[in-house]
């Protein structure tokens, strides 16, 4: 556990209990803060909630002011909904406050963009065309540990994360050195720059940058560069630690225990290190709002960097540590992020005018979740960041 995360749950450990019974709201109806109420945008969470999860949690920021609502139940077999400002695990969001702190220090001359990633790592034997643009923008071409397809349409399965192996894995400690490794010992996708694609490894790596450049464990910069000086009291680098600490809802897997036999399992609690610096991250929709809406407003980086993140690459539609999507109002910035048990959303318009934050809970459904996270992405793309 970082030294950032064991002052938060010493800290937690004495409010949990009240934040918890101030966090609770009334069976059936969706909560909404500062007492205005939105109908269309309660019913909008009600609709996402509806859609195959357990339940949802929503901030929307616009020219209104901020709402805040949340539907569905905080546990199964439970009454209660979800907490409007409950912690979840926010999965790849992880990127982007990673890559923010990546582009400080290109800011701060400690590190080049263009650089070979193998001159800050020399331990693994990269290529050294990789360069930490690469990392951020996933072009490096690097193997995944989590599993990738070849180009011929092979399948190399990676570390257990599916299925009873999973479950019964579920508290193994990953080391991110470990990660790196595995991922290296399979043959690239691709050479370096020449193509994209998604690796959870690229940041695993850039994690390690951050480390060996500063000295210190990268979540301690993130709490020194980012949490602090915005007051995001609520997040946390979780490291080993399974839990998710004060109020929260809580998330399911669902899979195929037997041919035709389908079981869903709480997970709540797991061990994140899996997803190291590629996704580990626990928050809120308020600090994910206050993150976001601080990066696009350019409080966290110097508007020439900003601008080399908001640069997508033609074929992913990612510039480095977040999406660059054209809606139909013009150009939106994302960050999504999937952990088991847990999707989550944050976006925005580029002057930040009009943002939301997003956290959905898997249950028991047997809809198609991946199908309903992306029709939940359109349908406030559409209204709260286009005002369609």
């Amino acid at each position: 556990m970082t030294t950032s995360a064991k002052r938060f749950f010493r800290r937690t450990a004495i409010t949990a209990v009240a934040a918890a019974l101030l966090a609770g709201v009334t069976p059936g109806v969706a909560a909404a803060d500062n007492g205005r109420d939105r109908p269309d945008l309660r019913a909008m969470v009600e609709k996402i909630a509806a859609s195959g999860f357990a339940g949802a949690q929503l901030r929307v920021h616009d020219a209104r002011g901020d709402w805040t609502g949340s539907a569905g139940v905080r546990e199964l077999g439970s009454a209660a909904k979800p907490p409007t400002n409950g912690r979840f695990r926010i999965g790849s969001n992880t990127k982007t406050f990673v890559s923010t702190v990546v582009l400080q220090l290109v800011g701060e001359g400690k590190v080049g963009l263009d650089a070979p990633v193998a001159g800050y790592l020399p331990e693994f034997g990269l290529d050294r065309r990789i360069t930490v643009r690469m990392l951020l923008q996933h072009t490096s071409g690097l193997f995944d540990y989590t599993g990738a397809m070849l180009p011929d349409g092979t399948i190399v399965p990676g570390i257990p994360l599916s299925g009873k192996e999973f479950l019964d894995n579920r508290y193994h400690t990953y080391r991110p050195e470990e990660l790196v490794r595995f991922g290296l010992s399979k043959p690239p996708l691709f050479a370096p720059g020449t193509d994209w694609t998604y690796t959870n490894i690229n940041y695993v790596l850039a994690g390690l940058v951050i480390e060996k450049v500063t000295g210190r464990p990268y979540g301690d910069e993130l709490q020194r560069r980012i949490f602090r000086p915005l007051g995001l009291r609520d997040t946390v680098v979780p490291g080993t630690w399974p839990g998710i600490p004060g109020p929260h809802a809580h998330g399911y897997y669902r899979y195929e225990e037997k041919p035709g036999q389908w079981k869903t399992v709480d997970i709540t609690n797991q061990n994140p290190s899996w997803a190291s610096s590629a996704g580990e991250l626990i928050s809120t929709t308020k600090d994910l709002h206050t993150f976001f809406s601080a990066l696009l407003g350019g409080k966290l980086l110097p508007a020439p960097l900003l601008a080399e993140m908001r640069k997508p690459h033609p074929k992913g539609g990612y510039g480095l540590g977040l999406y660059v999507q054209e809606a139909s109002c013009g150009t939106v910035l994302k960050g999504m992020g999937g952990f088991h048990g847990y999707g989550t959303l944050m976006a925005g318009t580029p002057d930040g005018s009009r943002t939301y934050e997003l956290s959905m809970t898997y249950g028991d459904s047997e809809a198609d979740l991946g199908q309903a996270y992306s029709k939940a992405d359109q349908l406030l793309t559409d209204k709260v960041l286009c005002g369609k």
